[in-house]
Parts: structure tokens; C-alpha cells; sequence
């Protein structure tokens, strides 16, 4: 617990300081690839997220997710990319392999699927190379080039509100 709490302090020390200094350029391409970051603790219907994108246009096999969990059973067995907050350093650099690509991979676009704060999911969101990030209203406004006021567990509803505005922006 005490362990925790210094992770999060630092990373949200890291958090504050790359935050200062950043500023969101968005780019005008078309969205081809989408990457989720999910918190799983608030989320758990990934697969209705990922055919709902499907549905709009985007194919499956462009669309890869991360997701986040507090802590993992011992005789827990995960199939799907996830991290926790041990694979985060000290200095903020993502420990696992598959989570450090996933981060460094250029999507046309980002959605940070969590609408509670949690340092770990912030700095994901924060160091991603994503080109157009979208999130929920209740995060920092600073991390997303668009924001959408609706809560996690209406996924439908978001989905419906993001390609609305996407045609508008000729996103898609």
C-alpha cells in the first residue's frame, strides 16, 4: 500500500511536470488505426467496445487495446495486453515490453477509455504517440484533443457521439 502510494506520487510528479509543457498537435489524417487504453477495474466489456468500432467503419484487426489492472491474482491467467502498476519504473518507463510498443505505436487514434483519474492510465495516455487522442470529460482536458461528457458504462453512447463528431472533423 505504502509502496503505492509512492509510485503515485511520483507519477503524478512526472505527470504535472509533462503536462506544463505539453500541448496536443492534432494531425488531419484519416483514422485508419485506433488504440484503447482501458481501465479495467471501471470496464469490463472490451469486446462490445471493439464491435461497436467495428461497426462504424473501423476494421478489427486495426484496433489493438491495453489495459490497466490495480493487481493480479495469483493463478490469474490474462490473454489480452494489460500492465500494472509494477510494470511502471520509478523514472515513469513502461518495464514490459508489449506495453512500451503499444505506447510507441503511432495511432491515427486514441481512446483513453477511463473516466476516473488513476496516475498509471494518465501517464500512458500522456507518453502515447498516438496523432488524435479522445477521452472522457472528467480527466485532465489537457491530455485529449477531444473530449466527450458521458460516463464508461455507456459505451454505446459513446461510440455514437465519437463518429458523430468524427464525420464532422473528416476523421473518417
Amino acid at each position: 500500500m505504502f509502496l503505492k502510494f509512492i509510485k503515485d506520487f511520483g507519477l503524478k510528479k512526472n505527470i504535472k511536470k509533462t503536462l506544463s509543457q505539453y500541448k496536443p498537435v492534432s494531425s488531419p489524417d484519416i483514422i485508419i488505426t485506433v488504440g484503447i487504453l482501458i481501465d479495467k477495474s471501471y470496464f469490463t466489456d472490451k469486446e462490445a467496445l471493439i464491435n461497436d468500432l467495428a461497426q462504424n467503419g473501423i476494421k478489427a484487426q486495426n484496433i489493438q487495446t491495453l489495459s490497466f489492472k490495480e493487481r493480479i491474482k495469483k493463478k490469474e491467467i490474462i490473454s489480452y495486453n494489460h500492465y500494472t502498476r509494477k510494470e511502471i519504473s520509478g523514472e515513469g518507463k513502461f518495464i514490459k515490453e508489449d506495453v512500451a510498443a503499444f505506447i510507441n505505436t503511432p495511432f491515427d487514434m486514441l481512446i483513453s477509455y477511463y473516466d476516473v483519474e488513476k496516475p498509471p492510465l494518465v501517464w500512458a495516455t500522456l507518453k502515447s504517440k498516438a496523432k488524435f487522442k479522445v477521452g472522457f470529460a472528467t480527466v485532465d482536458k489537457r491530455l485529449n484533443h477531444f473530449m466527450i461528457s458521458t460516463v464508461a458504462e455507456k459505451h454505446a453512447e459513446f461510440i455514437t457521439e465519437l463518429f458523430k463528431y468524427l464525420k464532422i472533423l473528416n476523421k473518417i
